[in-house]
């Protein structure tokens, strides 16, 4: 009985628990603060899978999470390319993929931006010394920005386009 009495009055695994990510705020904040000025609304952004592992993806969807919430920093994922200002671009493009990521490509609106997130998508991942896979974004994309990572952590690829805005910023003045 004095177990029981215990676990409902005593001290829980999870109150140690952070619920924010100082770094990753300050980082958010700041790329929110970059795209307003470089975009003047905010950042669309349509991810494709030219045959990835699927390991980039997870990280790419914990954006989305009630613990990142990339919105609040006028980030947004869109499911048409026609709505989108940059294309993430996952994964090592394959052979079969290769025509769909051109039309993908070919749908968005200009200016149009590329950015290769994960090691397979920089050329450097292990998927792209198959036969079945053409190598990475590079090979059909002018590539404007590569996040390296197996998988990068969503941290990693905020700093990653933060740092591609910067880049935009600098070019536009």
């Amino acid at each position: 009985m004095s177990k029981a009495i215990r676990n409902i009055f005593g001290k829980k695994p999870t109150e140690n628990f952070v619920f924010r990510d100082e770094e990753f705020e300050a980082l958010g904040f700041q790329l929110k603060g970059k795209v307003d000025k470089v975009f003047g609304r905010s950042l669309a952004i349509r991810e494709l899978d030219a045959g990835s592992d699927n390991s980039v993806e997870i990280e790419l969807n914990n954006l989305s999470t009630p613990y990142y919430d990339v919105e609040r920093f006028g980030i947004g994922f869109v499911a048409s390319p026609r709505h989108a200002d940059i294309l993430i671009v996952t994964g090592a493009i394959t052979r079969n993929m290769e025509e769909a990521a051109k039309k993908t490509f070919e749908a968005m609106p200009e200016p149009k931006f590329v950015v290769a997130v994960g090691n397979d998508a920089c050329e450097i991942g292990i998927q792209n010394e198959s036969y079945a896979v053409l190598g990475g974004a590079e090979r059909i994309f002018n590539v404007d920005f590569k996040i390296p990572g197996n998988p990068p952590s969503p941290r990693e690829i905020i700093r990653g386009l933060l740092a591609f805005v910067n880049g935009i910023e600098k070019q536009n003045k």
